[in-house]
């Protein structure tokens, strides 16, 4: 009797556990979508676990950077155990995102707990540089993130500042070294990249880098 007695509390007590974590659970992600700060910090002052995937497998530090929900992302950053080298199923990292959103404060946290600068593959040096962000260019390469990363495609953070980004991207990458002749798989280089994108601005500004780097009659 005694046992069986223990078994239905033991019971109970997993019953009560489950609903409790399903709420949880529900109530995380929804703070998430509603900025609710506060939720997030009674949640995790709780023990929920911060890395908890979605129904749909993604991160919760992912969905907040796509959400734009500035007061969760920071709890979520400042509390150590939440993962900040997570990948979204496109092998995005929370740095690349920020940097595409154009986040400085949120990049300067994330690197702070370490995020990899230098992640293979598109960094987020290319996802700064296709926003055009030059502050967070600027503190990517103060971070010694590698100026002429290459892509999967061969793509440099110039190439994607050129075709995509701004001319103010295209000084501060040159600026800081990167190299205007270079060619990605395509055998494209930055300024096949602005004239494809048709930004006259940026092929004059890499038209004048080549220019001072290849001798005169030779381009």
């Amino acid at each position: 009797m005694r046992k069986y007695f223990k078994y239905v509390v033991y019971l109970y007590v997993l019953i009560g556990f489950s609903f409790a974590n399903a709420g949880s659970y529900e109530d995380f992600f929804m703070a998430i979508k509603q900025d609710n700060a506060g939720t997030i910090g009674n949640l995790l002052q709780r023990g929920f676990d911060p890395n908890t995937l979605d129904p749909n497998g993604q991160f919760g530090l992912i969905l907040a950077l796509r959400e734009e929900s500035a007061k969760v992302i920071d709890t979520l950053i400042a509390n150590p155990a939440t993962r900040v080298e997570v990948r979204t199923a496109q092998d995005e990292s929370p740095l690349m995102l920020a940097a595409i959103k154009g986040m400085p404060d949120v990049c300067a946290k994330l690197i702070a707990r370490d995020a990899d600068v230098n992640k293979t593959g598109w960094t987020p040096l290319h996802y700064a540089a296709t926003g055009g962000h030059v502050d967070i260019i600027q503190m990517l390469l103060n971070n010694h993130a590698y100026i002429d990363a290459a892509s999967p495609n061969k793509s440099t953070p110039l190439m994607m500042a050129a075709g995509y980004g701004t001319s103010a991207a295209v000084q501060a990458l040159l600026a800081g070294g990167a190299d205007p002749m270079l060619k990605n798989a395509l055998g494209l280089t930055a300024i096949d990249f602005a004239r494809n994108g048709q930004k006259p601005d940026a092929v004059e500004i890499l038209s004048a880098a080549i220019r001072a780097r290849v001798p005169k009659g030779t381009w």
